[in-house]
């Protein structure tokens, strides 16, 4: 792999370590592929934000392909996860403690199953206030961090598949196939409250984004060893 290669366009499957940012992510690689091939620049983009405790796959686009970033930002993706029934957090994840506590006694298999019906085809979905959406030029999580309330209207999602795959209660293990612009986090608030309890995701993990799967993502410091011995991908 050469300079010219990384600018004309390249695509890195990644698969992102747990706590950090997607925008550190794509600072790394962009400073690495700089440092090897003595750029001044190179663009790097990535195709989806994942939240800092999510982990899986990251899309980045390098050179050129950061010009169809959209293209794969719209394709439909896969995640796997457990949702954590009996409370939940502001962030509606583990970045928050959680602050409301509810009953689970009356939890059994067959509800939770049932109720994961109410959560498939098109739905109505209210983004988590602690998002990087923005309103008015500000982030919401700058805006929620201020203690400004602020109305997040709903949006349509599409979630073709919400399987449970397994119930350890509080936990539940689940996989979920939907459409670019769903929050599993709300996803998870919202499930809670079908359920006449309450609940947070206690853990996330991307494995597709379109045809591309976690399973050939690379970590970020395997991309760097390979960055180094010159080598090339092919997805």
């Amino acid at each position: 792999m050469t300079a010219e290669d990384y600018k004309n366009g390249q695509l890195v499957l990644i698969d992102k370590p747990l706590t950090w940012t997607s925008f550190q992510v794509v600072n790394k690689i962009r400073w690495e592929i700089r440092q090897r091939y003595a750029l001044k620049k190179i663009k790097v983009g990535h195709a989806g934000t994942l939240d800092p405790l999510a982990t899986g796959l990251l899309i980045l686009c390098v050179g050129k392909l950061t010009k169809q970033i959209d293209q794969y930002q719209a394709q439909e993706k896969e995640y796997t996860g457990i949702i954590r029934v009996g409370g939940t957090t502001p962030t509606y994840d583990l970045e928050s403690e959680v602050d409301q506590h509810f009953p689970t006694a009356h939890l059994t298999p067959e509800l939770i199953l049932e109720t994961t019906r109410k959560f498939t085809g098109e739905i109505a979905q209210k983004p988590p206030i602690f998002s990087a959406l923005k309103k008015e030029g500000k982030r919401l999580y700058e805006l929620a961090r201020a203690g400004e309330k602020v109305e997040v209207p709903s949006r349509k999602v599409t979630i073709s598949t919400f399987e449970i795959t397994d119930i350890n209660l509080p936990n539940i293990a689940f996989r979920v196939v939907c459409s670019k612009g769903t929050y599993i986090r709300s996803l998870a608030y919202d499930f809670g409250k079908a359920l006449q309890s309450g609940a947070h995701l206690s853990a996330l993990r991307r494995t597709k984004i379109g045809d591309f799967s976690v399973a050939n993502a690379m970590s970020v410091d395997a991309f760097i060893a390979q960055l180094q011995e010159g080598g090339s991908v092919d997805y």
